[in-house]
């Protein structure tokens, strides 16, 4: 397909990495950008994507994502995940090991690589877990797990309990130059807890989980990269008083960086109100004082990138009662259309800010190829529309699960074409 490259016409070039904001074209040739400029002609037998009007960027990248394959193909597969991240404009993703079997040997991640492969969508890259079977108790081979492709560690919606265990992790993922991504919960006081602990947890009679619980756990994965010197990626934060220990950190040289979804930055627990389980989700959705320093710390880099936890579930399991209905919404398809709804046009960061959050950062985090188009980088690219207007219909999504509190919604910005190693894997056909 296309042998003869693409060639991305008259779209405003967003590149965070080499300090481009301007109208130009992109020109790429087998997998690899040859190169941006203005006016480049129309190469021989290139096929021409036109652009104006519209943003063109690297491809976004998703730090933290859930595939459910193996094990809960229903759910999702790799993919449908994949086909998903293309329409979101992502063309990298990191997979999740709270599969079933976990992804803790080199088996499952060579078998999350081959499905992604089949797929020929947006990349996938497979994180292994820290500890065998997620357990917490035995540390999983990393440099097995890296060998076969694993691009970073974590133990995922199971926090590393034990300090040992996970000061253990980060020396060891240390000699690999990996990070270990560390879901911030203080087991003891988050137990049983089904949303935030707050005013609306008590009117309406749920437990609550308390901020502080994500907190302890913050403050402890800090001081435990610090002592080891080991690089420690926290997960989708969600309170103020997160921020405040990573700014610190940050401050003293610690190597920490942190990560937010748009559930957090564009939501409040009032979303529970009338006991809605697609607002049901670990950690939860806080107060506004929690939301508001979340976007600041986007704003002013202290949370280093936006993810999507994408958590795909059965419209069954989560039309049980709210303490029972599994945590977790879907967001590849809605992230993009967030980050420009709330943070673009809500005036807290600019498209190059935005472009540096949700691709050229996340590949700098995690050490991935992409999140540039310098000359020889790989042909990775979304065209997005900033502008454009539309109601989020979870009907018409390419994942497998529906499960979304921004249903109905009215938003700004989509993907039109996002193009992975040169090749088109999504054009969206105009409404």
């Amino acid at each position: 397909m296309n042998g003869h490259g693409i060639l991305i016409r008259g779209g405003r070039v967003v590149d965070p990495s080499r300090g481009q904001d301007e109208v130009a074209d992109v020109y790429l040739v087998e997998g690899r950008v040859e190169g941006v400029g203005r006016n480049l002609g129309t190469p021989d037998g290139a096929m021409v994507v036109d652009a104006r009007g519209q943003v063109v960027a690297p491809g976004l990248i998703d730090l933290h994502v859930h595939l459910r394959e193996p094990g809960q193909e229903d759910l999702e597969t790799v993919a449908s995940g994949a086909m998903a991240a293309a329409a979101g404009g992502f063309s990298a993703v990191c997979a999740m090991p709270n599969t079933d079997p976990v992804c803790d040997n080199q088996g499952v991640v060579g078998f999350v690589k081959a499905q992604a492969q089949r797929a020929g969508k947006a990349r996938v890259y497979p994180i292994g877990a820290v500890s065998l079977g997620q357990k917490g108790q035995q540390l999983a081979e990393f440099g097995e797990l890296v060998g076969a492709g694993a691009v970073a560690v974590s133990d995922d919606g199971k926090p590393v309990a034990s300090s040992h265990l996970m000061r253990t992790a980060l020396e060891y993922a240390r000699t690999f130059s990996i990070p270990v991504a560390d879901h911030c919960e203080e087991p003891t006081l988050s137990a049983g807890g089904v949303m935030h602990e707050g005013t609306i947890s008590t009117r309406l009679g749920l437990k609550g989980i308390p901020a502080a619980a994500e907190e302890i756990m913050v403050a402890r994965d800090i001081l435990l990269a610090e002592l080891t010197g080991g690089h420690v990626h926290l997960c989708h934060m969600s309170t103020r008083g997160s921020v405040d220990l990573i700014r610190r950190g940050k401050e003293r040289g610690v190597r920490v960086t942190a990560e937010a979804c748009p559930h957090h930055f564009a939501l409040t627990h009032e979303a529970c109100l009338g006991y809605d389980t697609n607002a049901k989700m670990n950690p939860p959705l806080r107060e506004a004082a929690d939301r508001d320093a979340i976007r600041e710390a986007l704003a002013d880099g202290t949370i280093d990138v936006i993810v999507t936890d994408h958590a795909p579930h059965h419209y069954d399991a989560k039309e049980r009662e709210f303490d029972d209905a599994p945590n977790g919404i879907i967001g590849l398809e809605t992230s993009l259309a967030l980050a420009i709804t709330e943070l673009v046009r809500g005036g807290l960061l600019s498209l190059r800010e935005l472009v540096a959050r949700m691709s050229t950062m996340p590949a700098r985090v995690f050490n991935l190829p992409g999140g540039t188009l310098a000359a020889g980088a790989p042909a990775d690219v979304v065209v997005f529309d900033p502008e454009v207007e539309w109601t989020v219909r979870p009907e018409e999504f390419h994942s497998r699960s529906r499960n979304t509190p921004f249903a109905g919604r009215r938003l700004f910005g989509r993907a039109t074409t996002t193009i992975v190693r040169g090749q088109v894997v999504f054009q969206r056909i105009s409404d």
